[in-house]
Formats: structure tokens, sequence, C-alpha cells
């Protein structure tokens, strides 16, 4: 099954922006999202159908995956965010997208979060097969200004389709959940750190059995200047660029002696 692109507004270009994200095709945030994009072009929503946050870049390989449309332009997956934009790209859309769009998150995700997140992997699948990405998340989980958060995505997008940044690249950004009128402005940062996650917490179920909850991820270790924490601290967006190759280069020139 192809699908074709729709288009939500009669004043949009032709620029082509699939939106997914790790809570749902059901959550305010994508709505949110998807109202903004489409101000700047057609979009079409590939999502899972279920909340998959903390899935990272996992894909479905042990079973094959169902795809349901629930509106015009909206598709949901049993399967992860990843799934979702691969599943979109290589085949299920008629056309490769201009721009992949993720979120928005109900929570930040920031540091190490990053790792873990289904939202930044969904943009990660997207960068990976040759479409810039970018992961965007309103860093709290009250969800009272996903508003402020589409603006700023909308911007970036805005920014992309006017040519002032070409080429591949795989963005992620977090927005303090304030009002508009209250963000004080964007800054480009690099990941913060956190502490050791908490360990995990043991508990009975109703058999009697032990069953373990994984452990809250660590309070915050580096929020300084330049960091994405530091910047949400101060009410300011923070855009991270990010990348795939995780090869550690110093470490690299440090172990020379292994080889053979």
């Amino acid at each position: 099954m192809a699908v074709a692109h729709d288009k939500k507004t009669s004043g949009s270009s032709d620029m082509k922006i699939l939106i997914s994200n790790d809570d749902g095709f059901f959550a305010p945030g994508l709505r949110a999202l998807a109202d903004a994009m489409s101000e700047i072009g057609d979009v079409t929503v590939v999502a899972p159908n279920k909340d998959y946050s903390g899935a990272s870049n996992s894909l479905t390989l042990d079973r094959p995956l169902v795809v349901n449309r629930h509106e015009e332009n909206i598709y949901s997956v049993n399967g992860t965010p990843a799934d979702c934009v691969h599943l979109a790209i290589t085949g299920l859309l008629s056309e490769a997208p201009d721009i992949v769009v993720s979120g928005i998150n109900n929570g930040a995700n920031m540091g190490e979060d990053t790792i873990y997140s289904g939202t930044v992997a969904a943009a990660m699948e997207g960068f990976m097969l040759d479409v810039p990405a970018l992961a965007i998340s309103l860093a709290s989980k009250y969800g009272a200004h996903f508003s402020t958060a589409a603006s700023v995505a909308a911007e970036v997008v805005a920014k992309f389709k006017m040519g002032k940044f070409n080429g591949k690249f795989l963005l992620n950004i977090n927005v303090p959940d304030v009002d508009i009128n209250d963000l004080g402005g964007v800054q480009i940062t690099r990941l913060g750190t956190r502490n050791k996650a908490h360990g995990v917490v043991e508990t009975k179920n109703p058999r009697g059995q032990t069953v373990y909850w994984i452990g809250a991820a660590g309070d915050v270790k580096d929020a300084s200047g330049g960091t994405d924490f530091g910047a949400v601290v101060n009410n300011c967006a923070s855009i991270t660029p990010l990348q795939v190759d995780l090869t550690d280069t110093a470490s690299g020139n440090q172990i020379e002696f292994l080889s053979l």
C-alpha cells in the first residue's frame, strides 16, 4: 500500500513533511505538531498505535507490521517509532519526505535521555535514510504549552524550507513548558549529563511473584552554560545537533596496542 501525501491547507506548498512520535498517534503533542506543520507543507503522520516511550532505535523483526488509517493523513503502526519512519520512507509513502519531524514528546529528551528516546529514534531513522530530521520535546510532563514547542518546530522547519540551512542534519530540540511570550529565546547547545540511574524497584504482583520496575533516570549532573539542561532551566529552547557515529577516537588511540 503506497500512501500519497495529503495536503491539509490550500495555502501549503508541496514540501512533504513526515511526522511521527513515541507517545502514539493519539497524543496531543503530535496533534499540535501536525497542525503547525500543515501551515508549512503537506503533512503525513505515521506513528505508533500505542505509547512506545523508551523504545530507542529498536526495529520489529519478529512479526509483520500492520498499518491502520484513522484520518485523511494519519496512520498508525503496531510497531516502534523507528518502525514507523522506516516503513514510511522505504515503502509506505509514494514519495520520500523532505523532512522528518518527531514529537512533540510529553517530557524532555536531554543528555543521556537521547539514547533511550523513541522520539529521537524516529528522527534518527529518517536521518539514517538520508532525510533531514528533527525531534522536538516539551520539557515537562504537564503538557500545558504544546503550542510553544510547535511554534519553535515550525520556525526551524520554515527556515529549512527557505534554504537557510541545507544538507542532511539531525536536530534534538527541547522547549520549556511555558507560554510563547515567556520563552527566553533559542540556544544551540551540547548534550548535558545525568548521574547514574536510580536502582530498580522490587515489588510483588497479585500472585506473589517478585517483579521489578526500571528505576528513574538519574538526577541532572551537568546543566552548565551551553548544555541542553542549562538552556531549558533558563526558559530557552535548546537545539542540539546530533550524529550517529559513536566512535570514540580518543580511546581508539589509547588501545592501539591491541592491534595484531
